[in-house]
């Protein structure tokens, strides 16, 4: 069996960041996904470039779609995109923020950035409020890292 789903484009790893501000706050992304049937909250993140390390994804797409940039960073894990593709989610978490403007593609001009406590964007993954699943299992392991240090 191939490691990609046959007839379709190989899949690409992607990176995706919990951003934490010094007063415990993460960078939450919201937009309509009409087809899904309405907003829903995501992480900053998508799909490494070619010759893209995995941080260099996460730190290229932490500055586009949030414009922030990040003096550390810690990575939490990962996972396969599918049991078709060995494509990875590399999961992150970054620290020491730098704020500046988004840098938005016009497919995603409608993404707009707030900053949530925790716990509320923890409790608004456990409501079903993320379309993804790598944004709550990141806040879920950024939250556990936090805890035991």
């Amino acid at each position: 069996m191939s490691d990609d789903i046959q007839g379709h484009e190989p899949v690409r790893d992607a990176s995706v960041v919990v951003a934490r501000d010094a007063d415990d706050l993460v960078a939450i992304l919201s937009a309509d996904f009409p087809r899904y049937g309405g907003e829903y909250l995501f992480l900053p993140g998508g799909r490494k470039e070619p010759g893209e390390s995995d941080e260099g994804c996460a730190r290229r797409e932490l500055r586009e779609e949030a414009g922030v940039t990040a003096g550390a960073w810690r990575p939490l894990g990962s996972y396969a995109i599918s049991l078709g593709s060995t494509a990875r989610v590399r999961l992150f978490e970054a620290h020491d923020l730098t704020l500046g403007p988004q840098e938005l593609t016009p497919t995603e001009a409608d993404f707009k950035l707030s900053w949530w406590p925790m716990e509320e964007a923890i409790n608004a993954a456990a409501e079903g409020r993320f379309l993804l699943p790598a944004g709550p299992l990141a806040l879920f392991l950024a939250q556990r890292s936090g805890q035991t240090q």
